[in-house]
């Protein structure tokens, strides 16, 4: 084609890039010598129907970008429009796109994955700060820089929240990154792009979409309605589980699951990669034997772990503080022959570990840590009885750590102190950590002692006893029990369990105490939907009638105090929200069917599931019923002190 010789004042050198309906040349300012980008809409070329819904979208753009000044955004210079075409004078970035990063390496380096989706998420941050969300993220419209810097381009569809502007009625985006509200044609706002974002972070990690449809952009967005993502570390053996965390949650098929902002994405996925880089060093450097914890922490230990010099560990007490005023080095001596139980506060606020030592260190031995790494390096070394963590944290976020103390110290009982009532943080906890209690903070002094009480108990009782980790079961005598009003999930689950186990498939929990009368049942996986009063009542007193009975939750409840309800009166093993990833419900029931085969081997273990409380409950029309019902279910295990 035939170069125009000049655009504007702008004199034109070369065509640099394509896109749907404009042409990109690179120009020149002939008044300053600055070289620029021109992006160009030649009105020819326009359909008589289209042309002004486009021009006016044109001109949007330059309106959206030209008012944001940022070094990760491309800056704009000048709108205009004569009778042949319009264009956008714009910085030139020399260089390529996170495209062409991707088309010459599919799976980069952590660390350059970080130096794109961190300036990324800054950007972001920024322009959602003027109210310009950019609803078109995807990696042509992140420019990298011969030098390697990061600008984002392209704010073509941007909507300004102050704006009487639409999006003209159409549904706009880029299918394989556009948020599940934009392909329902719903309202959009900074977590569309957060959505987007997390999009490129999984392609960026793994080599591949979330969801790459089957080459039509129908069968993209039904991808991205209906179905759940896979975990990262499935396509990259150096994820963490942490890493998985953070892009789920940035794909969250609910806007209120999500990451609420740009910055709160940028700080987890910060950590997470620091996280995987971590795990990649420690797996390229020579196996190192962790001893298990002993059941006891010895005066030499104490003195031993009062020496040691953790990276960053300036805020690590491990001074005992249960004898407040005592000489510390008297402590260990005392810790030793009291029959004292081991508490581990983990909390980035000194003020919240001041609190929690002056309500606690005359009863138990208290030790406390400032962050999840310093935390983990205590676990590693020395046993305790309960952990306390906080959910977000500098180093390691709350959820990771929960779910390491775990693997390292399984009989360690866990507990979730935080502010926070972030639906996707608390269920995380739950499937990742198997916390026992979740407590808000302010917490009621009365309260979280009682709770904390309840809690040594049990991890005393349980501090010798030793937990299976090994495969499910191949056959087992209790059934799996499907509660599906209305059969959505009954034959995935047939398919994924029917060959290895009895699987009774019920339309309600009323039926499904009618079926436990006859048969034992080792997991129940309920659809509760949005979660009625007899259905949370029921779980409630069929967990404290039958605490080794494992329940997986599946839900499109919205609601946190619900969701930490079940957690703290029905002890529910695993929440997956809905629509539901298969691959998820079988590896929870897999963990399910796990423990209770553990029960069967160590019966003593049911006391980390047992609950208390619901006394009202009880007394009510409605609970007195259904204990009469549960208290009839048949159980092979013992009845634990019942």
């Amino acid at each position: 084609m035939t170069l125009p010789e000049k655009i504007g004042k702008y004199s034109v050198e070369r065509v640099i890039g394509r896109g749907g309906m404009s042409i990109v040349y690179q120009g020149r300012d002939p008044e300053i010598q600055r070289a620029v980008a021109l992006k160009v809409i030649e009105k020819a070329l326009l359909d008589d129907n289209e042309r002004d819904i486009v021009l006016a979208r044109f001109r949007y753009e330059a309106q959206a970008a030209g008012g944001l000044f940022h070094r990760r955004i491309v800056t704009i210079f000048e709108y205009g429009e004569d009778e042949r075409s319009a264009f956008i004078a714009m910085e030139l970035v020399r260089g390529d796109s996170v495209h062409e990063l991707l088309l010459r390496e599919p799976q980069p380096p952590l660390e350059r994955v970080r130096d794109v989706v961190m300036p990324l998420l800054d950007a972001l941050e920024y322009s959602h700060s003027q109210g310009v969300t950019h609803r078109d993220i995807k990696p042509s419209n992140i420019l990298i820089g011969t030098s390697g810097e990061i600008k984002v381009s392209d704010f073509g569809i941007a909507r300004i929240e102050s704006s009487a502007l639409t999006q003209y009625g159409l549904v706009v985006g880029t299918p394989f990154y556009m948020s599940p509200e934009q392909c329902m044609g719903e309202d959009t706002d900074a977590r569309t792009d957060i959505y987007s974002a997390g999009v490129i972070a999984y392609e960026l990690l793994t080599g591949r979409r979330p969801f790459p449809g089957k080459g039509s952009n129908a069968s993209v967005m039904r991808e991205v309605l209906d179905t759940s993502a896979r975990n990262p570390s499935e396509f990259n053996a150096n994820l963490s589980g942490q890493m998985d965390y953070v892009i789920q949650k940035a794909l969250a098929k609910k806007v209120e699951d999500r990451y609420q902002s740009a910055h709160e994405f940028a700080d987890d996925f910060s950590l997470a990669v620091d996280d995987c880089l971590r795990g990649a060093a420690s797996r390229q450097s020579a196996p190192t034997t962790v001893e298990s914890p002993q059941p006891a922490i010895a005066a030499d230990m104490l003195n031993l772990a009062r020496k040691i010099r953790l990276p960053g560990a300036e805020s690590l007490d491990f001074t005992d503080a249960g004898a407040p005023g005592a000489d510390s080095a008297e402590q260990p001596a005392q810790a030793q022959d009291a029959p004292k139980a081991r508490i581990l506060f983990v909390d980035d606020e000194e003020r919240i570990l001041n609190a929690l030592k002056s309500i606690f260190r005359n009863k138990y031995h208290v030790f406390t840590a400032t962050s999840g790494d310093q935390a983990f390096e205590f676990l590693k070394r020395f046993r305790v009885h309960l952990i306390v963590s906080d959910q977000r944290m500098p180093g390691m976020l709350g959820v990771e750590l929960l779910r390491r103390s775990k693997e390292l110290s399984p009989t360690t009982v866990r507990i979730l102190l935080t502010g926070y009532s972030d639906l996707a943080s608390i269920v995380g906890s739950i499937n990742e950590g198997e916390v026992y209690r979740f407590i808000n903070k302010p917490w009621n002094n009365q309260d979280i002692q009682a709770v904390v009480a309840e809690a040594v108990a049990i991890g005393i009782e349980l501090a010798d006893t030793a937990v299976s980790a090994g495969p499910p079961p191949e056959k087992m005598d209790e059934a799996i029990l499907v509660v599906d009003p209305q059969s959505s999930y009954q034959r995935a689950i047939n398919e994924l369990f029917g060959d290895s186990y009895h699987v009774v498939h019920v339309a309600t929990l009323a039926d499904a105490l009618n079926v436990m009368q006859s048969r034992a049942v080792a997991v129940i996986i309920a659809d509760i939907g949005t979660a009625q009063t007899d259905d949370t009542a029921a779980f409630k007193l069929l967990k404290q009638e039958h605490p080794e009975i494992l329940s997986i939750v599946l839900t499109d409840a919205s609601d946190s105090e619900l969701v930490i309800d079940l957690i703290n009166q029905a002890q529910i093993f695993r929440f997956l929200n809905k629509p539901v990833n298969y691959h998820l419900l079988k590896s929870h029931t897999q963990a399910a069917l796990v423990r209770y085969s553990a029960f069967k081997q160590a019966p003593e273990l049911v006391k980390q599931h047992k609950v208390s409380g619901a006394d009202k409950l009880r007394a009510t029309n409605l609970g007195r019923a259904l204990l009469d019902r549960i208290k009839r279910l048949r159980s092979f295990l013992p009845a634990f002190g019942r």
